[in-house]
């Protein structure tokens, strides 16, 4: 893939690399997101006009949140990082500004959709080919005959399935199925997000600590990868097969080589470095959440239902958005020519995201103030990402303070 001239946005800050406009676009939809199912959840405690969404509210916030905002976080990290993983130069605009503008406003006409329904499936089919074309750049970057290939190709795979999470919630805008639904969350996560963050993670977070932590040796086997993958596709699929309660079988050993990981990758020492800090303990989440999941199926297959979405929440935004807020963090400041260091504002903002944790885990366990628990969890979320917004947004549009070019 060679430079090529790509006319105005040459002169552009904001496409003058992918993570700038991907990560824009991410975290507007992070907000807008978070506000609409905000506006669901007053409804519910009374605080609000209850409003006639196109989807059941549940669907429309998996939707928004699995299809929409990870991805678009996952695409800037990964069309910006993956050539460097391939000893490639950095990629041109031209392969993904068009598919970029088509997942944008694919994203826009279906957020409209959800309450004028005749534009919902046109919005999805939109951002269905815009990502079709980001998998072909992906795809590309993935095959070459470079040296590290594996990781590379496993997250470019995974994106395949999060294909299929997206057709699966178009057919299900279209017929009103559940079963459609089921299977667009399902695959969603369990074959397209935990296989991107943990394949992320198992290449960068012992590359970053390496550089780091004092002593450090570096612990990645390739058999933690290959298990960990295999562990997330049987869950989904026994969840989209309604025998999710099965799932403890592989969930168990999942959860230990998440743990055995976590330690070994010297979690108390990252504490030292806050930046380094963040990605540790948004991977410890993915332990915690596994085991969560291993006890509420070994109950459920007991014929007991205990924790709620707990174990969920504690994957969505203990492990996947701690991953995510303190990855783009980073990259945010290394590639705009800011020091490589979280400040204390980034950091409390950081540590707040972890009281939502916990706020949203507590919401499955007081069930009398289960509508009040959720409220207060989702605009915690929203001062959480507002704040750093505030911050970290008006980067993507601005040149590099160091006057480097990307």
């Amino acid at each position: 893939m060679e430079r090529k001239d790509s006319g105005r946005y040459d002169q552009l800050a904001l496409f003058a690399a992918p993570h700038r406009s991907m990560f824009l676009a991410g975290g507007s939809m992070l907000l807008i997101g978070f506000v609409l199912w905000a506006i669901e959840l007053a409804a519910r405690v009374g605080l609000a006009t209850p409003t006639q969404w196109s989807l059941a509210p549940g669907v429309m916030h998996a939707m928004l949140v699995v299809g929409g905002v990870f991805p678009f976080f996952m695409k800037g990290f990964l069309l910006t990082a993956m050539p460097r993983w391939q000893g490639m130069a950095d990629l041109d605009q031209s392969p993904w500004i068009g598919p970029w503008h088509l997942i944008v406003a694919g994203w826009l006409v279906t957020i409209l959709g959800l309450v004028v329904p005749a534009l919902l499936v046109g919005g999805l089919i939109t951002v269905l080919a815009g990502w079709i074309f980001i998998l072909r750049v992906l795809w590309e970057v993935a095959h070459q005959p470079r040296a590290d290939r594996v990781h590379a190709r496993c997250v470019t795979y995974a994106f395949f399935a999060g294909a299929v999470a997206l057709a699966a919630w178009t057919v299900h805008a279209l017929t009103g199925d559940g079963v459609w639904a089921r299977m667009a969350v399902n695959a969603g996560i369990w074959w397209f997000l935990l296989p991107v963050f943990f394949t992320v993670c198992h290449r960068m977070i012992p590359f970053f600590s390496a550089n780091v932590i004092d002593d450090y040796t570096m612990v990645r086997p390739r058999a933690a990868l290959w298990w960990m993958l295999a562990a997330s596709v049987v869950h989904g699929a026994l969840a989209m097969l309604g025998k999710v309660h099965l799932a403890w079988l592989v969930d168990a050993p999942a959860a230990a080589i998440a743990l055995w990981l976590s330690w070994h990758w010297r979690l108390r020492a990252s504490l030292k470095v806050p930046l380094l800090g963040m990605l540790h303990i948004g991977f410890a989440w993915l332990g915690i959440a596994l085991l969560l999941f291993t006890f509420q199926n070994l109950a459920a297959s007991f014929g007991k239902y205990v924790l709620g979405m707990a174990p969920l929440h504690a994957l969505g935004i203990g492990f996947f958005a701690s991953i995510l807020f303190a990855m783009v963090s980073r990259v945010t400041l290394g590639h705009s020519g800011q020091a490589l260091q979280a400040d204390a504002y980034t950091w409390r903002l950081f540590l707040g995201l972890q009281a939502v944790v916990v706020v949203r885990l507590a919401a499955d366990l007081a069930s009398s103030s289960h509508g009040a628990f959720m409220l207060l969890a989702v605009l915690g979320w929203l001062a959480v990402f507002g704040a750093w917004a505030v911050r970290y947004l008006p980067v993507y549009w601005r040149p590099r303070k160091d006057g480097k070019p990307g």
